[in-house]
């Protein structure tokens, strides 16, 4: 069996732009795999082709030794483009090597260590607490969500003096704890928007007597010792590491005992064969993993086989294939809504959980191409925010 075509779909998940990848063999078998959209996506299809020229006429169950290649042509180590076109691949090739074998990619990668795989649905905005009790229990009755991620941010942090946007995002936790049901987890990402760890950790305290689940990546990756000091002192479970691309840069991150929860992205670092690497780095720090997974279907039909077979795997990002489109802040509960077509069957919550298709090789999901060609690409980019004084602040 040799690898003996590339092809590159540029379609959309809802609202958002994805690149899809499928790898072929001579025997008929097709391997899937899903980039992370960074923002320039149409930088992506000439970085696969050229990374193709050292897949083409390969063994594609020779995983590792493939993706190590992928990594160590480039002479200094690939940054963000490069890893999402490399993930890709790396998807690609699992999924052809479990399929060669007829077995789930779980199985490739030491088998099930759980049955099934829990989720928290992403919200993304901070409705009004009466709004959020009914967006949850609708979640709850529809697929068995207890576990919700939403924005802190009840005010706009650049034009509100800092203790007020604090006491905003304290009052309105305190209020949902007043109004939702006690049973359910309630996640805060503060999406990399603040600067000084001091502030971060003023944010998390005001959180922490109301139990979240996790606060989320406060500050920029850039500086990560910054993380081991806003770590301490901080009262409440601190996750981050989407932004991160390598194991080189979780091990920092753990070294400086920066998080008590790491969130890789198995469509950024580099695919499945670095997430496990990542996760076994945690796990010797007795650190758990929470993937990023804010993408299409197929990334979450890959992150399933992770999460099924990572030993500190704690609980999973996800997405309904079809209803809210994707939106980060503001106070409503998103109205828009839309479908995801590319993946025909994909994995769908029952009592808050993923169930395993044990009888299903590779990924264990069916790609619709025409689908992607009939929904074609679609331009997203990132909204940079103005502080009152004209400057760029974070996205």
């Amino acid at each position: 069996m040799k690898i003996d075509r590339m092809r590159v779909f540029m379609t959309r998940d809802k609202d958002r732009p994805r690149v899809i990848v499928a790898l072929d063999t001579d025997d008929g078998l097709t391997g899937w795999g899903e980039c992370y959209n960074h923002g320039p996506d149409k930088a992506l299809p000439p970085l696969l082709d050229y990374l193709y020229g050292f897949l083409s006429g390969q063994d594609p169950t020779r995983v590792d030794y493939l993706v190590n290649l992928l990594i160590q042509q480039s002479r200094f180590p690939p940054g963000a483009l490069g890893l999402a076109a490399i993930s890709a691949l790396d998807h690609c090739l699992w999924d052809l090597a479990a399929k060669a074998a007829n077995v789930p990619v779980y199985k490739l990668l030491g088998g099930e260590v759980r049955d099934r795989i829990k989720v928290y649905a992403g919200v993304y905005t901070a409705p009004d607490a009466p709004a959020a009790r009914d967006e949850f229990d609708r979640l709850k009755e529809g697929w068995g969500f207890t576990a919700f991620k939403l924005s802190p941010w009840r005010i706009d942090m650049h034009s509100n003096r800092w203790g007020n946007v604090v006491k905003a995002s304290a009052d309105y936790f305190r209020s949902l704890r007043e109004t939702v049901n006690d049973e359910y987890e309630i996640a805060f990402d503060a999406h990399a928007k603040i600067f000084e760890p001091i502030a971060a950790r003023q944010l998390g305290n005001a959180l922490a007597p109301y139990d979240p689940l996790f606060f989320e990546e406060p500050l920029r990756p850039e500086n990560i010792e910054a993380w081991g000091d806003l770590k301490q002192g901080l009262n409440c479970t601190l996750a981050t590491g989407e932004s991160l691309y390598n194991k080189n840069e979780f091990l920092r991150l753990l070294q400086v005992k920066g998080a008590d929860l790491i969130q890789p992205d198995i469509c950024v670092v580099g695919g499945i064969s670095e997430m496990r690497r990542i996760a076994t780095l945690a796990e010797a720090f007795f650190v758990g993993v929470a993937p990023h997974n804010p993408m299409g279907p197929l990334a979450t039909a890959v992150n399933v086989h992770f999460s099924a077979a990572a030993q500190n795997f704690r609980i999973l990002e996800y997405r309904l294939p079809k209803g809210q489109a994707y939106v980060y802040g503001g106070l409503d509960i998103e109205k828009r809504e839309g479908e995801t077509r590319y993946v025909v069957d994909p994995y769908l919550p029952k009592d808050g959980y993923l169930e395993l298709r044990p009888d299903r090789p590779g990924w264990g999901v069916e790609m619709d191409e025409k689908a992607m060609e009939e929904e074609g690409y679609i331009h997203w980019q990132r909204r940079v925010p103005k502080r009152p004084d004209g400057s760029y602040a974070f996205a």
